[in-house]
């Protein structure tokens, strides 16, 4: 799925890193997920180890598991950055420098870092490693990226997430490195995430891997002694980001990377994010970045069959205001029950699969293969036998096997879904 050609599609040759397409860059929460974003078309994955990461409360990656990660990623083509994006104090540094030098020789391609004495300490003590300026640092014009480029000697921004489309090609024109956006998964209430009502609320450091999403909690509202808020209370959260229909103004502006966001997701959601925005960005390279409305409807539909919580464009179409909060408190109805399983494996001779079981599905339902690297494909769940060989009505235990017929071949790891009419 990865032609490494340049393309000319009218607008000149496409900016971005040598002898690729634009990256999509995927996140994982711990080995698994890794290996899911790389099947399923990720050109990058971007993890955390058990230090200096902003995301504590993930399962996170001992240096065993970024070694083998790496090892994986390599056989794909693909790269795996790791995040060193807190704010550091004193304490901090403690065994740092070591910690460089493994991820060097492990095979890491980039440490994603918040802190200019970090990335002083990559680039002198681990120089092989790519240093990417995190979200966190607001880069939000071409000079902040030129002064970091001088120096530090960084190799990539990572764009705030509050640049609008103008911001990101006018950044992306005239910066001195390569760029990254995000295109898709939560956003943060406040600046660039750089948030202190966790610390505020629960001492835990926001900035150090510890927020507690004070933001989206259940707050009682007074005006002075009065009770303002109602059922439900007020909360602040953001809306996530969904910004599929900007992929082609991303492509065309130059930028190096397309970043989801999203290290606490589960395997479901990381296969069926990542396969999407994959057919997505393939589809727009092999149509100049041009699609049918119908097309693009297709692809936007898959995206959101990953989607929990309410979406928006993010900063893209302008200066995001009042619309893109929710005020309102979020509930479970929407929770999304469409992963059945995971193929186990697949008897060509019987035409049968053995699938480990997520969510609950019926006899004669309509099913849905998510293959890594194919177009997904539709079956009748005709009949259901249990692990005691029992023909059942209803799979509704999680973690159950069960055998369901395999009208195609199907591989191990493959993702049962609930199928829908297009």
């Amino acid at each position: 799925m990865r032609n490494t050609e340049e393309k000319d599609t009218g607008w000149g040759i496409m900016k971005r890193r040598p002898s690729s397409r634009i990256e999509l860059l995927a996140p994982a929460g711990d080995l698994h997920r890794c290996r899911t974003a790389i099947r399923f078309g990720a050109d990058a994955v971007y993890i955390g180890g058990q230090s200096y990461s902003l995301r504590s409360r993930a399962s996170n990656f001992t240096n065993e598991d970024i070694a083998e990660a790496c090892a994986f990623a390599k056989t794909y083509g693909a790269r795996i950055h790791v995040t060193l994006n807190i704010i550091p104090h004193d304490e901090d540094f403690e065994g740092l420098i070591g910690y460089l030098q493994f991820l060097q020789e492990a095979g890491v391609t980039a440490v994603i870092c918040a802190s200019a004495a970090i990335m002083r300490l990559a680039k002198e003590y681990a120089p092989k490693l790519e240093v990417h300026c995190s979200t966190q640092m607001s880069i939000t014009n071409a000079e902040a990226a030129a002064f970091l480029k001088e120096a530090l000697d960084i190799d990539r921004v990572v764009l705030a997430r509050e640049c609008t489309m103008d911001d990101v090609r006018k950044i992306a024109e005239n910066c001195p490195v390569q760029t990254e956006a995000f295109i898709h998964g939560g956003m943060c209430v406040n600046y660039s995430g750089r948030c202190t009502l966790s610390n505020r609320m629960t001492l835990r450091d926001a900035n150090r891997g510890g927020c507690a999403q004070s933001c989206r909690w259940a707050y009682h509202l007074y005006d002075g002694n009065s009770e303002i808020s109602s059922d439900p209370l007020f909360t602040m959260g953001s809306k996530d980001l969904c910004a599929a229909e900007y992929t082609a103004d991303l492509i065309r502006a130059g930028v190096s990377s397309l970043k989801i966001e999203g290290r606490m997701k589960s395997e479901f959601y990381v296969a069926s994010i990542v396969s999407a925005y994959r057919h997505l960005i393939d589809d727009l390279y092999a149509n100049d970045c041009k699609l049918s409305e119908e097309a693009f409807r297709r692809h936007r539909q898959e995206i959101m069959r990953a989607e929990n919580r309410e979406t928006f464009a993010g900063f893209y179409p302008h200066r995001a205001g009042a619309e893109s909060l929710i005020f309102h408190q979020t509930s479970n109805i929407d929770v999304n029950h469409d992963f059945l399983g995971v193929v186990r494996g697949y008897d060509p001779e019987a035409h049968t699969m053995t699938v480990e079981c997520r969510n609950a599905f019926d006899r004669n339902e309509k099913l849905e293969v998510l293959a890594a690297g194919e177009e997904n494909r539709v079956f009748t769940a005709e009949w259901i036998r249990n692990e005691e060989g029992e023909l059942i009505e209803r799979s509704s235990h999680p973690m159950a096997m069960v055998v369901l017929p395999a009208p195609f071949a199907v591989s191990e790891e493959d993702i049962i879904r609930r199928a829908y009419d297009h």
